[in-house]
């Protein structure tokens, strides 16, 4: 049975994959859903694809190229591909989606 829906209840219990700091939980095509919570210190690096977030619990900062913007549930954010990005200063409860999506070094 194909699926539709995702519920950020069922993402947040589905364990990281080894080595990542994320679950991956749905794919097509390019597209990519995981589900990243991030604690304490967030050590992600950049990506090789475009990618958004839509912050589902939490509130802090988002860093992406130099620029800091406040982020809280709700908000959307987005960091191409390659770029320097993280979040900063981000409460205990920080669960974000993140869709990465479009070929490798992102969309032109």
């Amino acid at each position: 049975m194909t699926r539709y829906v995702f519920p950020a209840a069922e993402a947040a219990a589905t364990p990281n994959e080894p080595g990542r700091l994320s679950a991956r939980i749905f794919a097509h095509g390019t597209f990519e859903a995981r589900w990243y919570a991030p604690r304490g210190v967030d050590a992600q690096t950049p990506h090789t694809r475009d990618e958004a977030y839509v912050v589902v619990r939490g509130q802090g900062w988002f860093v992406c190229e130099g620029t800091r913007a406040p982020v809280a549930p709700g908000d959307l954010v987005w960091a191409p591909a390659g770029a320097e990005h993280r979040f900063e200063d981000f409460t205990d409860d920080l669960a974000v989606w993140v869709i990465f999506y479009g070929p490798e070094g992102g969309e032109a």
